[in-house]
C-alpha cells in the first residue's frame, strides 16, 4: 500500500471518490492512500449517500484535511464499510495523540459534541473506495482549530494518519502470512 501527500492545496468535489483517481493523478496502480488539503464541495450529482442525496444535504466546509483511500483485492460493500469503521479509530487515535478527545458514532467523529468528520465508503467494478475528510476550519461544525490544534500540526496529521493505516495495512498482511488455517497441524 502506497501513501502520498500531495503538497498543494486540492479541493474536494466529490470527484474524487472515482475509481483510479490515483492512477490518473500519480500512475499509482495498486492499494494506495491519497492525503490533502483543501476545501469541500460536494455537489448533488457527486453525493454517494442515497439518504444525504434524497434530503438535499449540502456537504462544504472551506478548509480540511481529505484522504482518499483504495483497495484493489475485493469490490465487497461490507468490508469497505469495516474498512472505512477501521480508518475511523484510526484517526481517532491520532487525534487523541495531539490532545483531541473525540467519540465516535459509526464512521463519524465528534469533539465537544459537534460533528468533526465526514465519510463515505463505496465499491466500483474494480475496487473499494473511502474519502475521510476533518475539519481543519469550520464555523458551524467541530474542527481543528477551535481544539487547539495550529495550521502546522493539522497539516502534520496528514502523514501521520496515512502511515498509520499503511502501518496496520502492512501487520495485517503479515499476519496473514502466518496464521495456519482451522484444522490444519
Amino acid at each position: 500500500m502506497e501513501s502520498i501527500i500531495l503538497d498543494e492545496k486540492t479541493d474536494y468535489d466529490g470527484s474524487q471518490i472515482s475509481s483510479l483517481w490515483a492512477y490518473n493523478l500519480k500512475g499509482i496502480q495498486h492499494d494506495s492512500i491519497v492525503a490533502f488539503r483543501g476545501g469541500c464541495d460536494v455537489k448533488l450529482e457527486h453525493m454517494i449517500d442515497l439518504e444525504d442525496k434524497r434530503m438535499g444535504d449540502s456537504i462544504y466546509s472551506t478548509d480540511m484535511l481529505h484522504f482518499l483511500i483504495e483497495h484493489f483485492d475485493s469490490t465487497d460493500l461490507k468490508l469497505v464499510y469495516a474498512r472505512q469503521r477501521l480508518f475511523t479509530a484510526i484517526v481517532a487515535e491520532a487525534l487523541l495523540d495531539s490532545g483531541i478527545m473525540t467519540t465516535r458514532q459509526g464512521d463519524d467523529l465528534f469533539v465537544n459534541g459537534k460533528k468533526l468528520t465526514i465519510s463515505i465508503a463505496s465499491t466500483s467494478a474494480v475496487s473499494q473506495k473511502i474519502h475521510f475528510g476533518i475539519n481543519v476550519f469550520h464555523y458551524f461544525y467541530g474542527n481543528l482549530t477551535d481544539n487547539g490544534l495550529d495550521e502546522v500540526k493539522a497539516v502534520g496529521l496528514l502523514e501521520d494518519i496515512a502511515n498509520r493505516y499503511v502501518a496496520e495495512f502492512e501487520d495485517i498482511e503479515k499476519d496473514l502470512r502466518k496464521s495456519r488455517p482451522l484444522d490444519v497441524v
